[in-house]
């Protein structure tokens, strides 16, 4: 039996933060909280902005928000280095765990994900049916072309998450889509805080969930492109995780004990 079942029976009303990872996000901010349902908003506890030392006014810009429309239930939070996309996550994963919340949900501050769906990807969690679970674009109907993904990225995207699902023997629609769900109680149990402080932090914290036996599932997003910078290399990201997945089959196999995999706490890892 997987090891998360039963970590998230109980069905009862969980504590819910939302951890917004902000970059450069001055002009889309406001407007991706402001995309949050209202009623979605009366139910989630906390949501706490990271901005990672970003180079415009991000940080200020959320105090504002934060000032302008009265809500308490915001934090904001800037870093005093750049920490990275996966450094930034570490943070609020672990700030996330220490305030005790149940649910973590990760948005990003650019707009690209949907905050109108997010509840599609709590009811999962809440009704304790899994402890990952991941928007994806890829899923039938998405229509992620129509959504504005570049034809190149949805290439990509579907050859990498061939390659890794074969790899790995599972059979997600998308392994890169930044939209997910945690249950933080199994958060707690996965050594996160290895994950490469890079892009692919993404790829291995799912490959961490698969190895503790945690559920991981899928709940399908729309798919969003508007003027936001991309600041990911495609072919050192697909290359990252290409080689995240290989290392975890050999460590898997006994051949070479990585510590982002050792998830069981072995030990004499690399």
């Amino acid at each position: 039996m997987p090891d998360g079942h039963g970590m998230s029976g109980d069905v009862g009303r969980k504590r819910i933060g939302v951890l917004v990872v902000a970059y450069n996000a001055f002009n889309t901010l406001a407007a991706t909280l402001d995309r949050v349902p209202p009623a979605l908003m009366e139910k989630i506890e906390e949501v706490f902005v990271f901005d990672d030392h970003s180079a415009d006014d991000t940080y200020r810009a959320a105090l504002k928000y934060k000032q302008r429309r009265g809500l308490t239930k915001l934090s904001v939070f800037s870093n005093e280095r750049n920490l990275r996309y996966g450094g930034n996550q570490k943070r609020g994963y672990r700030y996330a765990i220490e305030r005790g919340f149940d649910i973590v949900v990760l948005l990003h501050g650019d707009g690209q994900y949907a905050p109108e769906v997010m509840q599609q990807l709590l009811d999962p969690l809440e009704q304790g049916e899994a402890e990952l679970v991941m928007g994806s674009r890829m899923m039938p109907g998405c229509r992620p072309l129509r959504g504005g993904m570049p034809l190149y990225k949805f290439v990509g995207n579907k050859i990498l998450t061939t390659w890794e699902n074969l790899l790995l023997g599972t059979r997600l629609q998308e392994f890169h889509s930044g939209y997910r769900a945690y249950d933080c109680h199994a958060l707690a149990r996965v050594p996160f805080e290895r994950c490469s402080n890079e892009w692919h932090f993404d790829t291995e914290i799912i490959i961490q969930f698969l190895a503790k036996q945690f559920r991981v599932v899928e709940r399908p997003i729309p798919t969003y492109y508007g003027d936001e910078i991309c600041y990911v290399n495609g072919l050192a990201y697909a290359y990252r995780c290409t080689e995240a997945v290989v290392k975890y089959r050999l460590h898997q196999a006994g051949l070479r004990n990585w510590s982002v995999f050792d998830v069981e706490g072995r030990g004499d890892a690399v």
